[in-house]
């Protein structure tokens, strides 16, 4: 039995899922070839078409958008001061942490913008056809609308380690927390007086109790998904995470959310002493 194999009890149709250690596919489970919306695992990846304009030179984090003194590098980490739907400001920018699809679809509408061109052909020129995620496409929102498998994901998560299509400083901005101090809310999840987020990723940091593991460290980075999805990459034990369930996360959120860091901790028991010598796998 692998850590994997705790999702066969999940009150869930269906779950896929995949263990990446030491750069390698270590484990999967489930078919990895299902197409399911991702919800909010799309932001992440959304993201990253924005990292590729950033170094393009499109668009800059410091570039004023939306109300008055908030920038891009503010909506890429849910500090723009936006509700989580809806077009009116409800904060000042920087003032706290607020979850917001609204913030992160004028993010990606200003790229579209400076791309000329929608944001789903830009996310599909930068990101899924370089990287051969040949399933994945951006239907509507981009802060919600990416619809996917496991098996581009495995190919998303293996680029967020080790990136070739942006530089490894741009790359950063994923798991650099933009403004620590900032108290705010991972939705259905719970509050933190500290609730720090990168740029389109969240970092766990020292939220307790969270959907990570328990033993995952601080430095731990992904998102999970209304749909019921999610993953997460610890750099600290070489080890990341993605599992899709197909309920949607508010349906079974109590169970959600003692079976992901269950899983979770199983993962790096597993993994994480083996991370520099993993399992036999194949990268799809």
């Amino acid at each position: 039995m692998t850590a994997l194999d705790l999702t066969a009890a999940w009150p869930v149709p269906s779950v896929s899922g995949a263990v990446i250690a030491g750069g390698a596919v270590a484990d999967v489970v489930g078919d990895t070839n299902r197409v399911q919306r991702l919800a909010s695992i799309s932001k992440p990846i959304a993201a990253w078409a924005v990292f590729v304009a950033l170094e393009e030179g499109i668009v800059t984090l410091d570039q004023p958008i939306g109300q008055p003194d908030c920038t891009l590098r503010h909506l890429l980490a849910h500090a723009g001061g936006y509700p989580f739907e809806g077009s009116d400001p409800i904060s000042p920018p920087d003032r706290t942490r607020i979850y917001s699809n609204t913030g992160f679809d004028l993010a990606c509408a200003t790229v579209a913008d400076a791309a000329v061109m929608p944001f789903a052909e830009y996310l599909r020129l930068a990101v899924f056809e370089p990287l051969a995620m040949t399933s994945s496409q951006l239907i509507g929102s981009p802060s919600h609308g990416v619809h996917s498998n496991v098996d581009d994901l495995i190919r998303f998560v293996l680029e967020v380690r080790t990136p070739t299509l942006v530089a490894p400083s741009t790359a950063e901005l994923a798991e650099h927390v933009h403004s620590p101090a900032l108290a705010g809310i991972v939705p259905g999840v719970g509050r933190y007086e500290r609730c720090p987020w990168g740029m389109g990723f969240e970092v766990r940091g020292d939220k307790h109790p969270h959907w990570t593991g328990r033993t995952n460290s601080a430095r731990t980075f992904g998102h999970f998904g209304g749909s019921g999805t999610m993953f997460w990459v610890d750099p600290t034990a070489d080890v990341a995470l993605i599992a899709l369930a197909d309920r949607p996360f508010d349906e079974w959120a109590t169970e959600a959310l003692e079976a992901w860091p269950t899983l979770s901790d199983a993962v790096l028991d597993e993994y994480r002493m083996h991370a520099t010598h993993p399992s036999a796998g194949t990268t799809p």
